[in-house]
């Protein structure tokens, strides 16, 4: 027996041994590191132990296709004896963002990098480049990648006094906090008496949908016009929304253009892929040529562009533009709300469903969620209990979220439908 064979018929109580000897805590610092995924296909993962899931967790978002999507694969395999990576341009990354350009507001031209975290760091520079000024305004609870900037408040336990930076990792520099500015997320007051109070923001980074939290209605407008009136940038992070919540992200969904943009999860079809982009004013800043040596943004990345990644995503924009694509994912979302919602209401269980039809959750509360602060469970065990027993039944999601995709059926649906009861019914057996 070869090596590679023995590693296949390994148990998921091995590997997990084997991940605790050379991961810190187990894990890659995302899902719970308890669940070692052998493999997906369409709608559905599988464990390394053979248990099977219907996955709402979809690699925290990018597989909105589905995993395996015949196209995609298609695509990719026609790709990979081209080159796998080049450090230099290629035709499939123009390909691709041109695409992107075409289809969200704010982007005349883009820059790519590896992940999420990195366009949302060089949105920052890029707007503190642009401006001249330092100091950035974002909202507490937001999430804008790992950056010592994005690592501000993001989720903070200790609960200061706005707009009082909460740094939620070791390591960062006190500094950092000097140039940070923390508001409530959807508390346009809060915003506009800051922007009135310091003249040296260079921008506002917001998730347009804050995690699951939808903006109220006048908020992003409000953001728009503080914005344009203090000559400050307004980057909108849709890492999470972009071709999402619309194919033109949440700008398009929103009706509200920012001056920047993140992209990234979907545009590279389940690879390493994201993406700045703006006004060619602004994407000036990366032309030395252009600005010069003192007002030059540099940055590079090895699988900047990366061919593989970029072919995966333009055929999931394709597909996505494919007439009823987003009916389809909204009435999926629709149905997935519906059925927890009354279950839920049946049972006489205070609750709260917040979110789009394209991603949400439930919180087990029952005060309106608007924001970092009120968006939490009053009983922590009722949430625990529930996603246990989702889980128990053939329920894959996150904690905090739940993602649909176009590659649910009828059948995943059903299951998932019985799944819910059971869950509520574990709660209400609980109470």
């Amino acid at each position: 027996m070869t090596s590679l064979q023995n590693q296949h018929q390994q148990t998921q109580d091995e590997w997990m041994t084997r991940a605790k000897a050379v991961l810190p805590g187990g894990g890659f610092g995302n899902f719970d590191p308890s669940v070692i995924i052998s493999h997906g296909k369409g709608s559905r993962i599988w464990t390394e132990d053979g248990a099977e899931y219907i996955d709402y967790l979809i690699g925290s978002g990018p597989m909105l296709l589905g995993h395996g999507h015949p196209e995609v694969l298609e695509a990719v395999i026609d790709q990979l004896p081209k080159g796998m990576t080049f450090f230099a341009n290629n035709p499939r990354g123009i390909e691709l963002a041109d695409a992107i350009c075409e289809a969200v507001a704010c982007c005349e031209q883009v820059r790519f990098v590896a992940s999420g975290g990195e366009a949302d760091m060089y949105a920052l520079r890029l707007a503190r480049a642009y401006t001249g000024k330092n100091k950035i305004l974002k909202f507490e609870g937001g999430y804008h990648g790992m950056s010592a900037e994005a690592q501000m408040s993001l989720a903070p336990v200790a609960l200061k006094n706005f707009p009082e930076p909460v740094p939620d990792s070791a390591g960062i520099p006190k500094g950092v906090a000097d140039e940070m500015l923390i508001a409530p997320y959807n508390d346009l007051a809060a915003a506009a008496s800051l922007m009135a109070e310091h003249d040296d923001i260079a921008a506002i980074i917001v998730e347009p949908l804050q995690r699951i939290i939808p903006p109220v209605a006048g908020f992003l407008e409000g953001l728009r016009q503080l914005c344009d009136q203090h000559h400050v940038l307004l980057i909108f992070d849709e890492i999470v929304t972009g071709f999402r919540l619309a194919y033109g992200g949440a700008q398009d969904y929103y009706g509200v253009t920012p001056d920047i943009c993140t992209l990234g999860k979907i545009i590279g079809g389940g690879f390493p892929l994201a993406a700045l982009g703006a006004s060619a004013e602004i994407m000036r800043h990366f032309d030395k040529d252009l600005v010069g040596q003192d007002h030059w943004l540099m940055q590079l990345g090895t699988l900047s562009g990366n061919p593989v990644a970029a072919v995966a995503g333009l055929k999931t924009m394709e597909i996505l533009r494919r007439p009823g694509a987003y009916d389809q994912l909204r009435g999926i979302g629709k149905t997935l709300q519906e059925m927890q919602t009354d279950a839920l209401t049946k049972a006489g269980i205070a609750h709260q469903l917040v979110g789009d039809e394209t991603l949400f959750d439930i919180i087990f509360t029952d005060q309106p969620c608007v924001d970092y602060r009120s968006t939490k469970h009053q009983r922590p065990e009722q949430a625990a209990l529930y996603n246990q027993v989702l889980r128990q039944h053939g329920v894959l999601k996150s904690p905090s979220k739940l993602y649909p995709s176009l590659a649910i059926t009828e059948a995943d649906l059903s299951q998932t439908e019985a799944a819910v009861e059971a869950a509520v019914k574990a709660l209400v057996d609980q109470s």
